[in-house]
């Protein structure tokens, strides 16, 4: 098979840690064609320091380029639903980061889209891609710790520590806790309990004068009686874990559970007495390059998992679908409604906006 020829949408923090995975990856299956930002500078900047070989200062001028086949969409959270339509318009597979959208509709649409065109399209939740998430699923599947009944996470990040965190409290940027790290709490229970919307979905929010969540609490009820709480907050840095409960005992993904590399499967007979634990480590591929974010070799998985979809003529990986990216932004949808979120007012009369630099 050829290799990928890839082109990179954006070149901020999340872009560097994905190129730096794709320089780690054999040149005979990755090849870093073009890198594009809306500052041709800073795409010039990164091209030289990754060796891509051209660069462009617009994304319109990456669509068009015939030598680029896939590309990484790694801008600002609100420019995701037009770039990713332009990109398929111009026939180039897609791995963009997630949120995919901010809008269900938006989602829906540029699946459709894909599907209708018969291109590849995937929503980069990396969390999926790693070996812990693979032995997990092999863990529910087998019922290790009976059937999974009760699913909880949390994941906390300190705002004024986040080299993002402009981006984190503003509205017009697609910020708030839900979007931006709630995804991988919800992500983590559609892998216990499968890519089906719960009966019930109740959710408070501690919102920040522009209008976005800062903190946010969910629980999710499915008929059968499964449940999932988890919550989201930008003012503390907590253990973020990742909790899965059964009928004989309980499973921890350990912090960071979106990007794991510890587990611990408990086997519990009664309290404080007889336990018995099976744990599991999936030690990090190894990069060269600066990473900006912790654990961000873990991309290296999810570029794998990229090349050996589009190997096999697959157009969605199986081990993060298309239904349950429609699923997740259907439970997003019934979040933002319960808390008062909405992103609709960036989209009225005109595309995403695209004045932010990525």
């Amino acid at each position: 098979m050829a290799p990928l020829r890839w082109g990179m949408v954006g070149c901020g923090e999340i872009s560097n840690d994905f190129a730096s995975c794709l320089q780690s990856l054999p040149r005979e299956e990755h090849q870093l064609v073009a890198a594009a930002a809306s500052d041709k500078e800073k795409a010039k900047a990164f091209a030289n320091d990754f060796g891509f070989q051209k660069h462009y200062g617009s994304y319109a001028e990456l669509a068009a380029d015939p030598d680029v086949d896939t590309v990484y969409i790694g801008t600002i959270n609100p420019n995701h639903y037009e770039i990713c339509k332009m990109f398929l318009n111009h026939n180039k597979r897609i791995l963009c980061e997630k949120p995919l959208t901010l809008k269900l509709e938006h989602t829906k649409e540029l699946i459709a889209l894909a599907e209708q065109k018969k291109i590849f399209f995937q929503e980069a939740f990396w969390s999926r891609f790693f070996p812990l998430y693979k032995q997990l699923r092999e863990d529910i599947k087998a019922k290790s710790v009976g059937e999974v009944k009760l699913v909880t996470a949390i994941f906390g990040i300190k705002m004024d520590e986040n080299p993002s965190a402009q981006r984190l409290v503003k509205k017009e940027l697609g910020g708030g806790s839900l979007m931006d790290i709630g995804g991988y709490c919800t992500q983590a229970i559609l892998l216990a309990y499968g890519p089906e919307m719960p009966e019930n979905v109740q959710a408070c929010a501690i919102m920040n004068k522009e209008g976005v969540d800062q903190s946010v609490t969910v629980t999710l009820q499915w008929k059968d009686g499964r449940m999932a709480q988890f919550a989201t907050t930008f003012f503390a840095k907590v253990p973020s874990e990742l909790k899965l409960y059964g009928e004989k005992g309980y499973i921890t993904v350990k912090h960071p559970f979106w990007s794991p590399t510890d587990m611990v499967v408990t086997e519990v007979k009664e309290i404080d007495k007889d336990e018995r634990q099976q744990k599991y480590n999936f030690p990090l591929p190894k990069v060269e390059h600066k990473l900006e974010y912790p654990h961000g070799e873990g991309m290296t998985y999810e570029a794998q998992e990229v090349y050996q979809c589009i190997q096999k003529g697959l157009l969605e990986s199986p081990l993060f679908t298309h239904q349950e990216s429609i699923v997740l932004a259907t439970i997003e949808d019934r979040i933002k409604k319960a808390i008062g979120l909405s992103y609709d007012e960036l989209y009225v009369g005109q595309g995403a906006p695209t004045t932010h630099p990525q």
